[in-house]
């Protein structure tokens, strides 16, 4: 090609190549508009997010026997409320998935994730945490003192939730049996491991926390 043709066939395009700096500039730039655009939107309709504690709702919950009138947002577990709210802080937050159990309190007598129960669901019931099951005179609950009878910890983030699910393990008729005890203790995990301990305390607290669940029956029904 003479240099006539290639003045007629125009100048040559330039190839820009796309790595990846450029990649991440350019998609950060557009996100940091699109987000300038979003509040400009909002602003202008009046549409901002609401402020932290709107639409509470008024609920009435008894924890550890004595009634709390709670003002609380829909969205708030039951676990955040204890810890956060109330100072109840026996109740860890492990996974907040409810698959490790560190979170597990009772509910109108029922062992439940706390992390996954609404506090707004709770309204009218009666929630026990670990706080509350030793005696009025300060004696341990007889699974807690299974519990450091046996070593059934190590560490202790996961106690508070495992001793909560060996006590209602006991009350639902599953601890007959050292296989029956570790397939209903599965949801609490021990990272330490120190589950042949955890076995040992709830097979021998079994008898007692039984005797103590029927003695608080018949007070009930007296």
């Amino acid at each position: 090609m003479n240099q006539l043709q290639q003045n007629a066939a125009g100048p040559v395009p330039a190839i820009h190549t796309l790595n990846r700096r450029t990649f991440m500039m350019t998609t950060a730039a557009g996100a940091g508009a699109a987000a300038s655009a979003a509040t400009g939107t909002a602003a202008e309709t009046g549409s901002a997010a609401p402020p932290s504690g709107a639409g509470s709702h008024e609920t009435r919950v008894t924890i550890n026997g004595k009634p709390h009138p709670l003002k609380l947002e829909p969205r708030a577990s039951l676990l955040d409320v204890l810890r956060e709210q109330l100072g109840l802080t026996g109740a860890k937050k492990g996974c907040d998935h409810g698959q490790c159990g560190a979170c597990t309190v009772h509910v109108d007598g029922r062992r439940v994730a706390s992390c996954l129960t609404l506090a707004v669901k709770t309204d009218g019931c009666a929630v026990t945490t670990i706080e509350g099951i030793e005696s009025a005179d300060g004696t341990l609950h007889p699974m807690q003192q299974a519990f450091l009878d046996h070593d059934a910890l190590q560490c202790g983030y996961c106690t508070p939730g495992q001793i909560m699910a060996a006590i209602a393990c006991v009350r639902e008729g599953h601890a007959t049996s050292e296989a029956q005890i570790r397939e209903y203790m599965s949801g609490n995990i021990c990272r330490c491991g120190a589950y042949t301990g955890i076995v040992e305390a709830i097979r021998e607290a079994a008898p007692q926390v039984l005797r103590m669940e029927g003695r608080m029956e018949g007070r009930r029904h007296a």
